[in-house]
């Protein structure tokens, strides 16, 4: 009797790692509030690098990740300085909570785009209308913004969102064997460019005071425990998860899971900072998640139907294992 023995596609993610997957996306559905209250005390470039900062300290106990350079920073630059610079920047100038968390989610999208454009992915139509879906869903978020003149706000977020998505094939070409290991060594990337940045915009010294007085004032602990979470729970802890699962799986079937941070964000942004959004809004934000519901789903493989053998015919087995299969 002949049994060939399949070996699972690396697209076929595990029920473990669907967890992981929800646990990021809860992490930083979260992490919207914590980034709120960081940004009510510091400078936004100064909050940026300040985040990353505070792991530096870790390094000396960590191994660096045996990757090459130009993805290491690559990944430090596009998902550590600029996609948090961008995201806070919106969030300074009125980009609300909840809504922010929705709109970084073009990420996905953009991942799945890009991964095919750059890493030769492969993509399906299915992918392809979900892409198109959650475009028209952001293009919808835009003109309502711009009914009200916030608009900026909103196109600042999505220029974060793309960042994500290049740090997204950074971390996917990276491919380290200890992904928690990448995730602290981009901390030497953003802080010298944020705090250059803060001195430049920001003035020489509005970071630092606003560092030194964060004990003075309960927006200040609030703060400095925004900051503790986004650095220990949101970067340590989620963002060595997704690293580990970029390094497993396509990016194409990763990063549709962060789908859910938006319905983190906007009900903790309602929840606690008591946000409402437009119902246009929200009926966007459906189209949006849907857009990269679909961008996840993939169609099942054909499979050939069995050989029928003629009586006599013993090549068929041959052809059907070939040389070096199990029997």
């Amino acid at each position: 009797m002949f049994f060939t023995i399949v070996p699972p596609r690396l697209e076929d993610v595990t029920p473990r790692d669907r967890s992981l997957a929800v646990l990021v996306a809860v992490l930083w559905g979260a992490n919207f509030i914590a980034l709120d209250f960081g940004l009510g005390h510091f400078p936004p470039f100064f909050f940026a690098g300040l985040r990353f900062a505070v792991l530096l300290p870790l390094l000396f106990f960590v191994p660096r990740p045996q990757v090459p350079w130009q993805w290491l920073i690559g990944y430090g630059l596009f998902f550590g300085s600029l996609q948090f610079a961008f995201l806070f920047v919106a969030m300074h100038i009125g980009m609300p909570t909840g809504l922010a968390s929705l709109v970084q989610q073009a990420s996905a999208p953009f991942t799945v785009a890009l991964g095919a454009l750059l890493l030769r992915e492969r993509i399906s139509p299915v992918q392809v209308a979900g892409i198109l879906t959650a475009v028209f869903g952001m293009v919808l978020i835009g003109w309502h913004r711009a009914q009200s003149a916030a608009l900026l706000p909103m196109l600042i977020t999505v220029c974060g969102a793309l960042s994500w998505a290049l740090g997204n094939l950074c971390a996917r070409k990276a491919n380290p064997q200890n992904p928690l290991h990448l995730t602290l060594w981009i901390a030497i990337v953003p802080p010298l460019p944020m705090f250059a940045l803060s001195a430049a915009f920001e003035g020489p010294t509005a970071g630092w005071d606003a560092l030194a007085t964060a004990l003075d004032s309960p927006a200040g602990w609030y703060a400095l425990g925004g900051l503790a979470y986004t650095s220990l729970l949101a970067t340590i802890v989620g963002s060595g998860l997704w690293t580990t699962l970029l390094g497993r799986y396509p990016a194409s079937r990763v990063a549709p899971f962060s789908l859910l941070v938006p319905i983190v964000g906007i009900t903790t942004a309602w929840l606690i900072l008591g946000e409402r959004p437009h119902p246009v809004e929200l009926a966007a934000g459906a189209v949006v998640v849907t857009g990269v519901l679909l961008g996840s789903l993939e169609l099942p493989r054909r499979t050939a139907p069995p050989e029928v053998l003629e009586p006599g015919d013993v090549s068929a087995p041959a052809r059907a294992f070939g040389p070096g299969r199990p029997d």
